[in-house]
């Protein structure tokens, strides 16, 4: 898994950032996410971040279950990340990676940029932890995580590369799958907000072990 660049403790982290919601899409700590960026607000946002010293975004989920719709409809816990790679295509859109740095709580949303894009204060003090790789001994079930992965993949007909699944270490498969599988927006908050990457890992296996057995009164009715 990539380190993280530019930053290293989040006392450098931007208290303002941009943010982009985005319903699925999850960002993790040290975690890597490929973007399509297309509509013009969120070009301008894009292109603004790079003209930034830290080409920090924040990415965060809509909350389409908010009561209060003061709240702007996204959840209260989203992830920075900055920009490592970017080309921009000739239609105008922009295809860019992002690298997980830490996760924020939204403090308060602020005015709309000058690209209509929102901006958040973001604070970083609940996830200082994030910036730090994990420690060697927290290791978890993973032989059972890997029985039931075995078991979402055949049920949802996805094709892996189990040579490369079985080298990768602890964090990076937590990482890569928690962002990767076809889970709900409220399971992969639930990812996110995981205490920490132990419990992120108990959550992930039991999402996997659910999601090996839905499904089935559909398939005997076909």
């Amino acid at each position: 898994m990539a380190g993280l660049p530019y930053y290293r403790t989040i006392d450098g982290l931007p208290s303002t950032i941009p943010v982009f919601p985005l319903p699925g899409a999850l960002l993790l700590p040290r975690g890597t996410l490929p973007l399509n960026i297309f509509e013009p607000r969120y070009v301008s946002m894009v292109e603004d971040a790079l003209k930034s010293d830290g080409r920090v975004i924040g990415m965060i989920q809509p909350d389409e279950e908010a009561d209060d719709i003061g709240s702007a409809h996204c959840f209260a816990i989203g992830c920075a990340g900055r920009i490592i790679q970017f080309t921009e295509t000739d239609d105008g859109r922009y295809l860019i990676t992002l690298i997980g740095l830490a996760r924020y709580r939204v403090a308060r949303e602020l005015a709309l940029a000058a690209g209509a894009y929102r901006l958040v204060e973001a604070d970083y003090t609940d996830f200082a932890d994030d910036m730090k790789p994990v420690s060697a001994t927290d290791l978890i079930e993973r032989t059972s995580l890997i029985t039931h992965l075995k078991q979402f993949f055949h049920r949802k007909q996805i094709e892996a590369d189990w040579e490369a699944i079985g080298k990768a270490n602890d964090e990076t498969l937590v990482t890569a799958l928690s962002m990767v599988c076809p889970f709900t927006p409220l399971e992969k908050q639930a990812l996110l907000e995981a205490a920490d990457f132990l419990e992120r890992a108990n959550i992930l296996t039991t999402l996997l072990e659910i999601g090996s057995q839905e499904d089935d009164d559909s398939l005997v009715q076909q």
